[in-house]
């Protein structure tokens, strides 16, 4: 296979480490996109819907997300995928946590054993903007921050806030947003709600230096 990107999603598709490490009873990698996408979203990890229709966010919390994009100057989901390659921190469906309210959040050593592909794609793809949603996709990027300092700033990847427009030596800039799902509850203070605002219209703004 000539495209490398192609390849190491084939390879991806075939991963089947969880599943030998007892958390998972089945593999079935979630994630989008391919070669040339300078925009790159991280989230937690794919729910039962991802899973059944073989994409990212394709539920009630990806419907959310979508307009969020949609405010941030995409035209529509359609353009949001052709540009965005998706992928988390662990890309099969975790199951459902133990009370039953939502999803299981993927333990330390699940991520651990998904991050060689995420490094990968990092390296192959290169992006110009990574867009990290929620706290455990920002563990990853801006370990010492939390939702609060972070959503509605720009970082650069060393961590240090960037102002707009980056320098022009600024390899990739980090977006963080919090999580879409209905779940979170970090959304309900309206200076929160003002943030994503604000981070909303500044990955407008970026939009165009990504290209």
């Amino acid at each position: 296979m000539s495209d490398p990107l192609a390849a190491l999603q084939a390879r991806h598709r075939r991963c089947h480490r969880c599943v030998d490490a007892g958390f998972i009873p089945v593999a079935r990698p979630v994630f989008s996109g391919a070669a040339g996408q300078r925009v790159l979203l991280v989230g937690q990890a794919p729910g039962p819907v991802e899973v059944d229709e073989h994409r990212p966010f394709a539920g009630r919390a990806g419907r959310q997300l979508m307009r969020w994009f949609q405010r941030a100057g995409f035209e529509s989901e359609a353009e949001v995928r052709r540009r965005v390659y998706m992928t988390s921190m662990t890309t099969c469906f975790p199951g459902r946590n133990a009370a039953g309210t939502g999803d299981r959040r993927p333990s330390a050593r699940e991520v651990t054993l998904c991050a060689p592909w995420l490094d990968s794609v990092l390296a192959l793809l290169q992006p110009r903007i990574i867009i990290p949603v929620g706290s455990l996709a920002l563990s990853r990027f801006l370990p010492a921050l939390r939702l609060d300092d972070c959503v509605g700033r720009v970082f650069g990847a060393d961590g240090m806030e960037v102002r707009l427009p980056p320098p022009s030596d600024a390899g990739r800039v980090l977006v963080p947003l919090p999580h879409p799902s209905g779940q979170s509850r970090w959304l309900n203070d309206p200076s929160r709600a003002a943030l994503l605002d604000h981070a909303l219209l500044l990955l407008r703004d970026l939009l165009g230096w990504a290209v």
